[in-house]
């Protein structure tokens, strides 16, 4: 994969442990947000200021073999790190299970924000919740397949 460089792992430890062992055993485990059924990805990008690698378990949100990530934070003022990273280098990896593929990513706008919006919340309903807790509008990228 074109993803390469020094991997700095997460400071927050949970996140940290589900996405090196997601990507560990193959996506067999740590397969779901910790007590639920809701299945995980795992995103690997390029950070926009270190210029390492960085690893996050995300939700997923997959429409036809593209998928969909969701910079909520949990409805947090501020989108998360990744955010930035991405916006930044725009070229992507992306764990589903035992397959790993590169990607590009875009952040979308308008009816194609709606469409993915009501896929995402479906994923996972939490969603909904999170923007009734900021007033930002929560950004969503499309991950279109690097052929």
């Amino acid at each position: 994969m074109a993803i390469d460089g020094e991997y700095i792992p997460s400071t927050e430890e949970r996140a940290r442990v589900q996405a090196e062992a997601y990507e560990a055993s193959g996506g067999a485990e740590q397969a779901t947000l910790p007590g639920t059924e809701w299945p995980i990805v795992v995103l690997t990008n390029v950070g926009a200021k270190t210029g390492g690698v960085h690893k996050t378990a995300l939700m997923r949100v997959e429409h036809e073999g593209r998928y969909a990530v969701v910079a909520s934070k949990g409805g947090a003022p501020k989108p998360p790190a990744w955010y930035w990273n991405v916006k930044a280098h725009p070229r992507v990896e992306l764990q589903d299970g035992s397959v790993t593929r590169e990607y590009d990513a875009r952040e979308v706008s308008g009816a194609e924000y709606d469409e993915w919006w009501a896929r995402a919340v479906a994923a996972y309903p939490p969603y909904e919740d999170y923007t009734k807790r900021t007033d930002r509008k929560i950004a969503v990228f499309v991950l279109d397949p690097v052929e």
